[in-house]
């Protein structure tokens, strides 16, 4: 048995591919929020919530022109207009990330007592597989054409 098809034997199913992909773009989006929001912050003295603003407007355009080229790749047909993938991706990103995400945080900190550093890494337990499930099936899903 050769090298390469033992290799084809392991290789991994399509989602978690996927997954892995839009983990790697998760990830270099974290390191330039944490720039962004520093820069904004430390170096143009603003707000810290106007820092933050700042960071996600950038980054989730960032991880939409990413996941669009390398994650969720579209054949022509029925690929959905750019603009409506857009707004979808800012909505999942803002339901996860704002609202999820302050929810699970006031839980976890004021009702529950657990310090923050360990809050946000289990959130990120469930906002990143949230994120990618509504990436996936919604902000990229397939158009499909009316008869």
């Amino acid at each position: 048995m050769s090298r390469n098809s033992r290799r084809a034997d392991k290789k991994l199913p399509p989602p978690i591919i996927q997954f892995l992909k839009f983990g790697m773009v998760g990830a270099l989006n974290t390191i330039l929020s944490y720039l962004i929001t520093n820069v904004c912050y430390y170096l143009f003295h603003m707000h810290e919530q106007i820092s933050n603003l700042i960071s996600f407007l950038i980054t989730v355009f960032v991880s939409y022109l990413l996941n669009s080229r390398f994650v969720f790749r579209q054949e022509d047909s029925g690929r959905q207009p750019w603009y409506k993938v857009l707004a979808r991706v800012y909505a999942s990103y803002a339901l996860t990330e704002l609202v999820l995400m302050g929810l699970l945080l006031y839980v976890q900190e004021r009702l529950l007592g657990i310090p923050h550093f360990i809050a946000t890494f289990l959130n990120l337990c469930v906002t990143v597989p949230l994120n990618f499930l509504l990436n996936k099936f919604w902000a990229y899903r397939k158009q499909h054409n009316k008869p």
